[in-house]
């Protein structure tokens, strides 16, 4: 399994896993629980959202915003070429490739219904396991930004979602979300 060679590691429930095994179940976890009848290729883009993410670092790119963008832009589109081989190979056909691509590259965001769902997935699964270290690494001003942005782009359903997740996290992470969505 691809997400098992990532070599970055992290400690759940006392045991040390790679990272994208965790990520990858917890999106999983999100796509299933925001919608129960998930499309087969909405599943597998949860299992494929980070595919070898790890081989594209970010220190590749400048450290500014636009090199930021650049790098998300390549990530999508390799993302969503890692997933076409590897689903193409254990035998999933063009048109399923093909939604899994636009899924993982997040096309028509706020118009396609399972884009939206994934994008609130995504979130979810960065409120819930990521946002805690990354505070630790950005300034107040910079943090409420990128939490905002992130907020407006989830769905009412992700939005709900996220402050029923936001009660279980640590108080200074409820406090840095309700300050960003005004709450």
């Amino acid at each position: 399994m691809i997400h098992r060679t990532d070599p970055r590691q992290i400690v759940v429930d006392g045991e040390k896993i790679p990272w994208s095994l965790h990520y990858h179940d917890r999106l999983t976890h999100w796509v299933r629980t925001l919608a129960p009848d998930a499309s087969e290729e909405l599943l597998l883009a949860a299992r494929c959202q980070h595919i070898r993410r790890w081989t594209i670092p970010r220190d590749r790119y400048p450290m500014n915003k636009p090199g930021y963008k650049l790098w998300r832009k390549t990530l999508a589109q390799f993302h969503g070429e890692e997933a076409g081989r590897v689903l193409q190979d254990i035998g999933y056909e063009q048109p399923i490739l093909d939604r899994v691509s636009e899924l993982l590259q997040k096309l028509r965001l706020k118009l396609d219904p399972e884009v939206q769902l994934f994008e609130d997935a995504i979130c979810l699964v960065f409120l819930e396991n990521e946002l805690s270290e990354f505070a630790q690494k950005h300034d107040p001003e910079k943090l409420l930004t990128i939490l905002q942005k992130t907020w407006k782009k989830m769905s009412p359903q992700g939005h709900q979602s996220a402050l029923e997740l936001t009660r279980g996290l640590p108080e200074q992470a409820q406090a840095l979300v309700k300050e960003a969505v005004g709450e």
